[in-house]
């Protein structure tokens, strides 16, 4: 009797243990979701003279609401207040440093049929702002995008001298002499890339915010050549406005239609202030192609 009790327990533990095993082998595994990819987040920063202080405001918007920058990339204006901003300098103290700057900082006349103003004060500027440091020792990756003067190359400068990447980026022809970096001599990046938005990628963001302050003056001032300079270098790279624009996740387009091409250095707080309204406005967007992304 205790053997067949013993047999008929036996039975019943195997029968149990099987059907337990059966259930686990049977049941569906619980689907997890894939891992989003790390967003890199680049912003490049579009040329147009002293209207580029709107990208202050833009900054100053990102960093409020959390918005991390791992890339920046600048062209003319836009290299002016990116490698600033790239080599640690605060939105805040961006736009201390924007009250008190004064076109005579960065504009050092001289006779010259390439350009009446050579660009070594701009450069000096910059290296003096950025505490000489080297592009490549800045927190943030920086990249200033220039014009290969004679072919017509986009350049982009990731290393170096900052100084000199900036005043390369920023050479207006027939205002600036061009910049000489090597044995190549370099003109403004608008011509290839006003907002520099290749470049970008090129350093690796698979997210870009492209600011553009290129728009038409919603009336001709009275800055006589610079005016019409501007307008023309705006027309000459509409083409190339386009095609990096087409590649931008998110476009902040601040209006600064009424800001002139240089008087906008007596409407600073206007221009950051634009800057911000846009940035703002753009926060949905921005947030909607986050989205996708891990975002740290």
């Amino acid at each position: 009797m205790k053997f067949t009790a013993l047999l008929r327990n036996s039975v019943l533990i195997i029968t149990t243990l099987a059907t337990i095993t059966a259930c686990k082998s049977t049941a569906p595994a619980t689907p997890t979701a894939p891992a989003k990819p790390r967003a890199i987040i680049g912003l490049a920063l579009g040329g147009g003279v002293s209207k580029g202080f709107a990208h202050i405001g833009v900054i100053k918007v990102l960093q409020e609401n959390h918005i991390p920058v791992h890339i920046v990339t600048g062209t003319s204006a836009g290299a002016l207040v990116g490698s600033m901003y790239a080599s640690g300098m605060s939105p805040d103290r961006l736009e201390l440093e924007a009250e008190i700057l004064n076109k005579s900082d960065l504009v050092d006349p001289v006779l010259s049929t390439s350009g009446f103003i050579k660009g070594q004060k701009l450069q000096d500027y910059i290296n003096t702002k950025v505490r000489n440091k080297q592009i490549q020792q800045f927190p943030i990756r920086f990249g200033a995008v220039a014009t290969e003067f004679g072919t017509g190359r986009m350049a982009v400068f990731t290393s170096g001298n900052a100084g000199q990447a900036v005043r390369a980026s920023a050479s207006i022809p027939n205002i600036f002499q061009p910049a000489v970096i090597g044995n190549k001599r370099f003109v403004d990046g608008g011509l290839v890339a006003p907002v520099p938005v290749s470049a970008a990628k090129q350093l690796g963001a698979n997210v870009v915010i492209a600011v553009d302050i290129s728009a038409k003056p919603a009336r001709l001032t009275s800055e006589g050549f610079f005016s019409y300079l501007d307008q023309s270098l705006n027309i000459m790279s509409a083409s190339a406005l386009s095609s990096e624009l087409g590649k931008a996740q998110v476009v902040i387009r601040p209006q600064v239609q009424k800001l002139g091409a240089v008087g906008g250095f007596d409407q600073k707080t206007q221009a950051i202030q634009l800057g911000e309204q846009a940035a703002r406005a753009a926060l949905p967007q921005i947030r909607a192609a986050l989205s996708k992304y891990q975002v740290n």
